[in-house]
């Protein structure tokens, strides 16, 4: 079937004229509508990345896990935008976050020490993926670590939380990212306390406390 479409276009500057064309529309001209390229994180600023634990990698951290897992009863909460969120633009992400979460969650940036907002929080509840509503970590978990950043011995569920090996800033760490909006949340290390030895570094721009009802 034919359709028309006004188009405009530009022959000189500050004159436009409207044409008239009929078009038959194509899988490639929908292609090239598209403005759903994945967004690209470029490395921040790590000058403040945690020291404890700093030569840790990520057979280490492997090894250390406990085999089991904290039970989750409650559903994960639901993305705020219905589509594929690794497909979100650059600008999106900008126009939804703060500048300093933007930094964290999409440029892997830190936060100072002992500045965050839930870096000595004592709050029951659930800590959710601040850019997608994820939830990662219970309040349960949570522990003093003496570090200046949220810590918690172990996520809510091991899925949801994507572990990769960290060479920048001149060491060797485990970054672990959100599973479903791919966002920065901290570091993951070996010296952790019981049950299973990990410490989960974690930046409070990164994450958002949903309190226990």
């Amino acid at each position: 079937m034919l359709r028309f479409q006004s188009l405009t276009h530009t022959m000189r500057p500050l004159h436009t004229i409207t044409i008239l064309t009929a078009s038959i529309v194509s899988a490639s001209l929908l292609g090239a509508c598209d403005t759903g390229a994945p967004s690209q994180g470029t490395p921040g600023d790590t000058a403040a990345q945690p020291a404890p634990g700093s030569g840790a990698i990520s057979n280490d951290v492997e090894a250390s896990r406990s085999t089991s897992t904290v039970a989750n009863n409650a559903e994960p909460t639901k993305p705020r935008d219905v589509r594929d969120l690794a497909s979100k633009t650059d600008a999106e992400w900008r126009a939804e976050l703060t500048d300093e979460e933007y930094r964290i969650l999409r440029q892997k940036g830190t936060e100072r020490a002992f500045t965050g907002e839930y870096w000595d929080a004592k709050t029951k509840g659930v800590y959710h993926c601040r850019a997608c509503g994820l939830a990662l970590f219970e309040s349960d978990t949570k522990f003093e670590s003496g570090c200046g950043w949220p810590s918690f011995f172990e996520p809510l569920e091991g899925a949801h939380l994507t572990e990769t090996r960290d060479t920048s800033a001149g060491m060797i760490r485990t970054e672990i990212t959100c599973s479903r909006c791919k966002s920065h949340m901290g570091h993951v290390f070996n010296d952790g306390p019981p049950p299973t030895g990990l410490r989960y570094c974690i930046n409070s721009a990164s994450v958002k406390l949903k309190l226990a009802e």
